[in-house]
Parts: C-alpha cells; sequence; structure tokens
C-alpha cells in the first residue's frame, strides 16, 4: 500500500488503529469486572454496552486495515448496525442505574426494536436507494474510504443522540440527588459525548477522519467506572435509589455517600464524606451500634422517628461496606407506642380486678357460707319454713359465682394483648380431645373429624378451644355433638355444633365483648376466641353447618 512509504501518513494511521484496536481491548477485558455489579439489571446494561462498544471498536480497526473497498464498505455498514445498537444498550444501562422502569417496559421494548430494525433495514438497503451514505478514496491524513453522509444518515444520527442525551440527563439527575462529590463520576459520564466533538472536527477538518468515535469515550467511561471510581460508582447507585434518607459506609465505618434526603436531616454529612459516621451524626452510630433500630429526633413541627436499617453490601468473602436506610416511621412508632400505654394500662387494670375485685368477692363469698351455716346451725332450711331466705341466699351465690366467671373472662381478655408464647406445631384432632377433658360437659359428645397440624401457642391455642366447646355446650345443650376437623386444603380448622345455630343476622356481632343470649353467660368467650385468633394472624368467622348448627371456621 502507497501509504507505507510516508511517514506521517502511516504514524496517522497507526495512530487510528492502535486507538481503536485498544479501545476494543478495554471495553472487552472490562466485561469481567462489570459482571461483578450486584443489581442484575444495571450489570446487564453495562456489559452489553461494553461488548457492543467494543465490538463496535474492533469494526472500524477492519475497516481501516481491510484491504480492499468492498471489504471497508461491509466493515463500515456493520459499524452502522452495532454502533446503532449501542445506543439502545446505553439507554438499559442509564435507566436501570438510575432505578427506573423504562428497560422493562414492554411498551418501549417494541418500539425501541421497531426504530432499530426500521433504521438498520435503510442502512443496509442503501445501494438500492444511496440516501444513507456513499464512498469516495481520500488521501488525507492517510488513504482510506471517505464516508460521504447522505439525508438518512443525519436523521438516524440525530435520533441517536436524542436518545443518549436522554440517558445523560437520567445520570445527571441522579448525581445531583446524592451529595456533592459526584465530580469525577460527572467527568466519566461526559467523556462518552466528548468524541461528538471529535465527530465535528472530523466532518470539518481532513486531517481527521470522518467516522464516529465513540467506543474511545466508552472506553475511558469503563476504565474510569470500574477500576478507578467503581464503590463511587455503586455507592452513588445505592444513595439515590432510595427517597428516604440513605447514608452509605464504607467497611471501616466512614462516610462514603448520601442521598439528599439524609443532607436535609443530617445538615453535617455536607462536610462529612470521608469522615467516620461517629464524627458526622454521633446519634446514628449510637442506633446502629446499639440494640434499638429507631433514633428518636426533636424537631421545629414536633418529635419524629426514625427506623435505620443496615444493609450489607459486597460478599462476605469481599465486603464493601455498609448502607444505611432511614426510614421515617413516626406515625407507626407513636401509634406503638400509644399501644404500649394501652397494654400498660391493661395491665393494671387486670392487676385491679385479680387483687382489689376478687379479694372482696372472696370476703363476700366467706361470708355467704358462714351466714347459711349460721342459718343451719339455728335450725332454719329451706325445707324447714324459710323458703325465702333460702331463695335469697342461692340467688346471691348464683350472683358471686357469676362475678366470678365474669372477672375470670376479663382477665383472659385482657391477658390477650400480650405476646404469644412459643410457637410450637399442635395436632387438632388430638389437641381437641385433651382439652375436652377439662370442659363441662359430660352429656357432650366431641368428634374429630380429622386430626390437621397448625401452628400455634399450645396455651393460647387450649383457651380458644374450651372457649368454642363450653359456648356449644351453653346454646347447644349438654347433649349437643361437637365436631372438630379441617378446612379444605389445609386452610385452617372448624369447631361445629348439632344445635339451634346462630341466626344469619347475628354472626357478625356474637365476637362482640359483653355480647350473649344465655342470662348465665358472660358474652366474653368468644370475644376471647377472636382475640387469641388475631394474636396468631387468624382469622376467625362464625357461620351454619350443614345440619343447622353453629359453626367457627378459623383459617390460619
Amino acid at each position: 500500500m502507497e501509504f507505507l512509504g510516508l511517514d506521517g501518513s502511516f504514524v496517522a494511521f497507526l495512530a487510528y488503529v492502535v486507538a481503536f484496536g485498544l479501545a476494543g481491548v478495554v471495553c472487552l477485558v472490562s466485561i469481567p469486572k462489570a459482571a461483578s455489579i450486584s443489581d442484575a439489571d444495571t450489570r446487564r446494561g453495562l456489559i452489553s454496552l461494553l461488548v457492543l462498544c467494543g465490538g463496535w471498536a474492533m469494526v472500524h480497526v477492519g475497516f481501516l486495515v481491510a484491504p480492499t473497498r468492498e471489504l471497508q464498505t461491509g466493515f463500515y455498514v456493520a459499524g452502522l448496525a452495532v454502533g446503532f445498537a449501542a445506543t439502545g444498550a446505553w439507554l438499559y444501562f442509564c435507566s436501570a442505574y438510575t432505578g427506573r422502569t423504562l428497560h422493562r417496559n414492554p411498551y418501549f421494548r417494541w418500539i425501541a426494536v421497531g426504530v432499530y430494525v426500521g433504521v438498520i433495514a435503510l442502512k443496509f438497503s442503501n445501494p438500492l436507494h444511496g440516501l444513507y451514505f456513499s464512498t469516495t478514496m481520500a488521501s488525507m491524513p492517510f488513504t482510506h474510504l471517505a464516508i460521504h453522509h447522505g439525508t438518512l444518515h443525519w436523521v438516524a444520527m440525530g435520533l441517536a443522540y436524542a436518545l443518549a442525551t436522554v440517558g445523560y440527563f437520567m445520570l445527571l439527575e441522579r448525581f445531583l440527588a446524592v451529595g456533592e462529590d459526584t465530580r469525577p463520576l460527572t467527568l466519566l459520564v461526559g467523556l462518552t459525548g466528548l468524541p461528538l466533538a471529535v465527530d465535528v472536527l472530523g466532518r470539518l477538518s481532513p486531517r481527521l477522519l470522518d467516522m464516529t468515535y465513540e467506543p474511545l469515550g466508552v472506553a475511558a467511561f469503563a476504565v474510569g467506572v470500574l477500576y478507578l471510581y467503581f464503590e463511587e460508582f455503586r455507592a452513588v447507585q445505592i444513595a439515590g435509589s432510595s427517597e428516604d434518607p440513605v447514608i452509605v459506609l464504607d467497611v471501616d465505618g466512614v462516610v462514603r455517600e448520601y442521598n439528599r434526603a439524609a443532607a436535609d436531616l443530617f445538615p453535617d454529612l455536607a462536610s462529612g464524606i470521608g469522615t467516620p459516621l461517629r464524627e458526622v451524626v454521633p446519634s446514628v452510630q449510637e442506633v446502629i451500634a446499639g440494640e434499638n433500630d429507631i433514633l428518636t429526633i426533636r424537631r421545629e413541627d414536633g418529635i419524629a422517628h426514625y427506623r435505620i436499617t443496615r444493609t450489607q453490601m459486597g460478599t462476605g468473602d469481599a465486603p464493601a461496606g455498609s448502607m444505611l436506610t432511614i426510614e421515617d416511621v413516626t406515625a407507626a412508632e407513636e401509634s406503638r407506642r400509644a399501644l404500649e400505654r394501652e397494654k400498660e394500662r391493661l395491665d393494671r387494670f387486670a392487676s385491679v380486678v385479680a387483687h382489689d375485685l376478687r379479694n372482696p368477692l372472696n370476703v363476700a363469698d366467706g361470708r355467704l357460707d358462714l351466714a347459711v351455716e349460721s342459718l343451719e346451725h339455728d335450725g332454719y332450711s329451706g325445707d324447714g319454713g324459710h323458703p325465702e331466705t333460702a331463695e335469697h341466699l342461692d340467688a346471691i351465690d348464683d350472683a358471686l359465682e357469676r362475678m366470678e366467671a365474669l372477672i375470670d373472662d376479663l382477665l383472659t381478655l385482657a391477658r390477650q394483648g400480650q405476646d404469644l408464647d412459643e410457637i410450637e406445631s399442635v395436632s387438632i384432632g388430638s389437641f381437641a380431645e385433651d382439652c375436652w377433658g377439662t370442659v363441662d360437659g359430660p352429656a357432650a359428645t366431641l368428634v374429630s373429624a380429622d386430626d390437621p397440624t397448625i401452628r400455634a401457642d399450645p396455651e393460647r391455642l387450649r383457651q380458644l378451644l374450651e372457649n368454642l366447646f363450653r359456648n356449644a355446650i351453653e346454646h347447644g345443650g349438654e347433649d349437643v355433638t361437637i365436631t372438630v376437623g379441617s378446612l379444605d386444603g389445609d386452610a385452617g380448622f372448624y369447631v361445629e355444633d348439632d344445635g339451634p345455630g346462630i341466626p344469619a343476622a347475628d354472626r357478625t356481632d356474637v365476637f362482640e365483648a359483653g355480647m350473649t343470649t344465655n342470662p348465665d353467660g358472660t358474652g366474653f368467650g368468644l370475644a376471647i376466641v377472636e382475640e387469641i385468633a388475631d394474636a396468631h394472624g387468624w382469622d376467625v368467622s362464625a357461620t351454619a353447618a350443614d345440619d343447622g348448627g353453629a359453626r367457627f371456621e378459623i383459617r390460619v
């Protein structure tokens, strides 16, 4: 080839081949490093960008060294196809890195495929219409195939750069959402667009080839992001992915990055990059070092509560620090504290019921026994001419027993708000038979239809079953038959009887505390059942059995 004898031309030729060849190698060898990115979509987008731009650079090398005009044209057309595909990979990467879902939207995907196929069809059909490009041989800066771009090229090029600019705005918006020190990453992103200036100069000056130089910018971006500023690259993505305040720490607890929300909440972060967290925001350090994950801050508008969640980054063999997500849980925390106060009031109430009410009740019960004994000692009895006295005494005894039952049920109901004890597997059929032994119903019958297994607190489950059994005996008669079995699909279990059942209009009211149709009942039994079910996260409902009796379904 004639240009081999020209030193200046050869140097220029060699510089182009080395530059694009090196760019291709850098992109391809960076793929394993890109594969270590934890976010799957970001990883997929960046690898695709590196593969396409690496291939694009190698196609440029082929275009430069091809020995014939036909081969050079073929390499150029191949570069058009690969280069336009790289625009799609760039947008995919930018969308994924910034936490958007555009790259996952089927509608946008089909549009992208349609646009790509249409543009490629125009490029490959250039021999038919000649509107995309034409070629001549040129000697500056060395002998090469010069490409003269047509109208369709500029339309496609304008579309490609417009789409690429969308990606730039996505990244810049993300950088602005985090801390101040994102200038290195902004500069690296800018390198991908710098070849545009060289493209323009190549168009204007014969000393530069009129070709696309984007692979050079992507190679510089890959080296900078994956090898020089990889941790910053990852930290910015993590910090900007949440609307909640986020602080990124390295393995030594030093602040590496934060987002705007964190800076608004903790203004000292503005000068805290590179400083241990304990010196920048000591209150946050105290929370993550302690057992309580709630941080309480007094603000101008009142007290706010934040839950701090620490997420480790990297792998166990190669830890890369941690991310602190600070979630405003003021409403939930105030509700929790209100419930704690309510629980304390219930505990105090239970204490009063257990002691201050039960003690005088026991005194009254004891006094009643002494009164009966005294009357009997004096010769008075219900059969001896004092039936009214005996009737009054019996009524007092019944009232005292009812009061004791009420106290027992109130204590049970008040204590249902306490946390469950140990949860274990329980076989309902055999467990129900064990509970049946403590229920006063000698004429009643218990039938276990099957023996499903559930996870429950045995003591609470015992209270639930015993209350359902007593309810069935009270309303279904002393000789009632009670059946326990499993719901279809292992969804839970049921307890039903063959008594008169519950009217449809009353089935939603039977769980209200104090609701009863039995003058001797307390009305708390089914309320206790519902509280126990709620404590387990179960749903309990009243319905009708096949034979018309009452049926209670507990769905676990």
